[in-house]
């Protein structure tokens, strides 16, 4: 039965991996992502149903507009995968449950801001407040109204301690090291773990950006990293993990 769940949680993910790749890339650019047609991006040709069934249209089109024959975008694609896969998880790890909405919600946060972060280097503030939101309607459901307003005092510790850390980088580099977004992000993760975890997310996020930060320079002698992919990534770990700080203190002992 736990297979069959999954499956279907991997097709809901799929879909909705679908859309949250569409609101990436258009609500940057204040475009419509509910009520607009999706098209083309090559002929602007409206896309029939069968042209947008999750990872079995690219397939079967073999990469190619089936009107103007351009190569297509494999991006959504790989996010239809990607969240598919992290939903299949998401139901494994947690069953359904209030952990379960929780990581629903850190996934859907993923892939919307890795595509506009890594497309148009921005966290669109929108997402930003709907998530907030979502995360304290869950806590308070699951936790009670204490505990969701804990995570806002949280919250606002780890937007501190980002805002402190931009102001440390920029006045070290003589410029800006981190965005209004980044800083932003940590606040909506503090709506979820404590501070303490918080900062081993800024740790392991800049542990795995460094060598992709190496690579752009090396290939496109730029130094612009969207670091909220990275941040999320890390957050992502660490509750699917489940790992708290008194498995890193032990783990920091062992040594």
């Amino acid at each position: 039965m736990n297979i069959f769940y999954m499956i279907i949680f991997f097709i809901l993910g799929s879909c909705m991996g679908s859309f949250y790749t569409v609101v990436g890339l258009r609500l940057p650019k204040n475009e419509k992502f509910i009520t607009g047609r999706s098209h083309c991006d090559s002929c602007n040709h409206d896309l029939s149903l069968l042209d947008m069934v999750p990872i079995l249209s690219y397939l079967l089109l073999r990469k190619k507009c089936r009107y103007c024959k351009a190569k297509i975008d494999g991006l959504s694609t790989y996010m239809e995968l990607f969240t598919g896969v992290l939903f299949s998880l998401a139901y494994y790890a947690f069953g359904i449950s209030g952990e379960f909405f929780i990581a629903l919600g850190i996934i859907s946060m993923l892939v919307i801001i890795s595509v506009s972060d890594i497309r148009y280097y921005t966290i669109p503030d929108e997402i930003l407040i709907f998530f907030s939101g979502y995360f304290l309607i869950v806590n308070t459901i699951v936790n009670g109204v204490m505990t969701s307003l804990l995570h806002i005092l949280f919250g606002l510790v780890l937007f501190g301690f980002m805002y402190a850390i931009m102001l440390l980088g920029n006045l070290l580099f003589k410029k800006e090291t981190l965005g209004g977004g980044d800083i932003k992000l940590m606040f909506v993760i503090g709506l979820v773990i404590n501070p303490f975890l918080g900062i081993v997310v800024i740790f392991l996020a800049s542990f795995l950006a460094l060598p992709i930060s190496l690579i752009i320079l090396w290939k496109k002698k730029e130094n612009l990293v969207p670091f909220g992919p990275f941040l999320l990534t890390s957050f992502l770990f660490l509750y699917f993990t489940k790992i708290d700080m008194q498995m890193i203190i032990d783990f920091i002992k062992s040594f």
